[in-house]
């Protein structure tokens, strides 16, 4: 493999404000993408099983787990949408933001739920997470088979057909979604539902939301009636709400699937600075090459000095 050229270096990291166009597509639809408001998810789950049954996913283990009503956990090569409960001893409105939470860790939330009638400072925050569909998606640049690539739509698509099941794209993400089958040893995950659109469909998850907690539609648009949310509830007293995902100048390069949360993300379980992790691929390789060139220097050093003394 060759050093990457300073173009190329370029597309790896930094804002990409065409990525169907840079993944070859040309004369393509706009940027198409997942708007997650989590301040009007109730936790029906009807985005899980509308994923299900559309893509006709194999169930993922029917486990109790005891956490809360979250009994599929996160999001794997089964769980392509994942609905998580968070249980929090805090008032609903008018939450500080940066608020530690860490004094509230292994209290009785079966105990704190059959007292919140009374003091009413219990909430669960509720988040369906999904496949981020990423503008620089480190599995596309680690796939050695083209398994993954852009789609028209600027998703980011496995053919399983393809996959050879090395597994290099699971650590490759950021966000640890990607994930290798039982059984199997390829990997899956969301496609939003390419085939739906391919039909002018919206994706089975945002179909079935009861709620439109799930968005789909244009990523532009979507970031525009994000913001404004945000000052809904800015103005409305939820002044920790905040867009995660969103931004274009993030270590990803900004989400085709974002979210609005109700508090930090690692709460919600997502990382907060989230990097592509072949961000550094080129500098890596070029100093791979350095320290080659060097060895190489060196061991023909001592070559020519043991010539000279015989």
């Amino acid at each position: 493999m060759g050093l990457l050229s300073e173009t190329e270096t370029g597309l790896l990291s930094g804002t990409e404000p065409d990525v169907a166009g840079d993944a070859g597509h040309h004369d393509h639809p706009p940027r198409m993408g997942f708007f997650t408001d989590t301040s009007v998810c109730i936790g029906c789950k009807a985005c899980e099983v509308a994923c299900k049954e559309w893509n006709a996913i194999p169930e993922d283990g029917l486990t109790f787990t005891g956490m809360s009503y979250d009994n599929t956990q996160g999001l794997g090569a089964d769980t392509w949408r994942h609905v998580a409960f968070i249980e929090q001893r805090k008032p609903v409105g008018l939450q500080e933001h940066g608020v530690d939470h860490s004094a509230y860790e292994g209290l009785d939330v079966l105990g704190m739920a059959a007292d919140a009638g009374r003091d009413g400072d219990l909430r669960w925050l509720m988040a369906s997470d999904v496949c981020k569909h990423c503008t620089h998606a480190a599995c596309l640049d680690v796939c050695p088979t083209g398994s993954l690539f852009r789609t028209e739509f600027g998703t980011v698509v496995v053919q399983e057909d393809i996959c050879n099941g090395c597994g290099y794209c699971v650590p490759a993400c950021p966000y640890g979604v990607i994930d290798q089958r039982e059984g199997d040893g390829r990997v899956w995950k969301c496609t939003m539902c390419y085939d739906r659109l391919g039909d002018g469909l919206e994706p089975a998850c945002a179909k079935a939301c009861p709620t439109d907690s799930i968005q789909y539609g244009p990523l532009d648009e979507l970031r525009e009636r994000a913001a404004v949310r945000v000052e809904q509830l800015h103005e409305g007293g939820v002044t920790d709400a905040r867009l995660y995902g969103a931004d274009p100048g993030d270590g990803v390069g900004g989400n085709g699937a974002f979210f609005l949360l109700l508090d930090e993300p690692e709460v919600y379980g997502l990382p907060p600075g989230p990097v592509v992790t072949t961000r550094d691929l080129p500098s890596m390789w070029r100093h791979a090459g350095a320290a080659a060139l060097t060895l190489l220097g060196g061991m023909a050093a001592i070559t020519l000095a043991t010539r000279r003394r015989r």
